[in-house]
C-alpha cells in the first residue's frame, strides 16, 4: 500500500507531466510566424504576376499561379497543424458558438489530423509534380521519376493512414 507521501509525489509528477503539454505552444506560435512569411512570399509573387503579366507567356503565368496555389495549400496545412495540434495536444479551444469555427475542428483527433495532413501533403506534392511536368523539357528524367515516386509514396502513406484510422474506429467508438 502506498503512503501519503508517495501519493503526493506521484500526483505532483503527473500534474507536471500533464502541464508539459504547454511547452508546445511556442512551436505553434512559430508556425504562425512562418505562415506570415508565406503570406509575404504570396504577395510578392502575386505582385510579380500582375506587374509583369503582359510580358509573360501562358506557361509562365500557369507556373506562377501553381506556385500561388502551392503557397495557399501550404498555408492551409500550417493552419491545420496549428489549430488541430493545439486542440488535440495542448488545450481545447473555447470557440463554442463562434460562427467561423471550421467544420473539421468538431471531430479532430490525432488520427483525423494525420489523414488531413497527409492529404494536404499529397496535394502540395501534386502541384510540385505538375510544375515539373510542365517544365519537363528542362528537367532530367531521373528527377521526374524521383518526384513521381515520392508523390506515390505520399499517396500510399495517406491511404495507409486512412485505413488504420478506419480500423481503429470501432476501438475509438467503444472508448467514448
Amino acid at each position: 500500500m502506498k503512503d501519503s507521501k508517495t501519493n503526493l509525489l506521484e500526483q505532483k509528477l503527473e500534474n507536471f507531466i500533464f502541464w508539459s503539454r504547454w511547452i508546445q505552444v511556442p512551436l505553434y506560435l512559430g508556425l504562425v510566424v512562418a505562415q506570415c512569411a508565406y503570406v509575404w512570399a504570396f504577395l510578392k509573387e502575386l505582385w510579380h504576376l500582375v506587374h509583369d503579366l503582359n510580358a509573360m507567356g501562358e506557361t509562365q503565368i500557369m507556373l506562377i499561379v501553381l506556385g500561388l496555389i502551392d503557397v495557399v495549400m501550404l498555408s492551409n496545412l500550417i493552419i491545420m497543424v496549428v489549430i488541430g495540434g493545439y486542440e488535440t495536444f495542448v488545450s481545447k479551444l473555447d470557440l463554442h458558438g463562434h460562427e467561423d469555427v471550421p467544420e473539421w475542428l468538431s471531430h479532430v483527433n490525432a488520427g483525423v489530423l494525420k489523414v488531413k495532413l497527409a492529404t494536404a501533403l499529397i496535394s502540395i506534392s501534386g502541384i510540385h509534380l505538375l510544375k515539373s511536368f510542365i517544365n519537363a523539357t528542362q528537367m532530367d528524367t531521373k528527377t521526374l521519376i524521383s518526384q513521381t515516386v515520392i508523390h506515390l509514396v505520399f499517396l500510399v502513406t495517406a491511404v495507409g493512414l486512412a485505413y488504420v484510422d478506419r480500423l481503429m474506429l470501432p476501438v475509438n467508438a467503444k472508448a467514448h
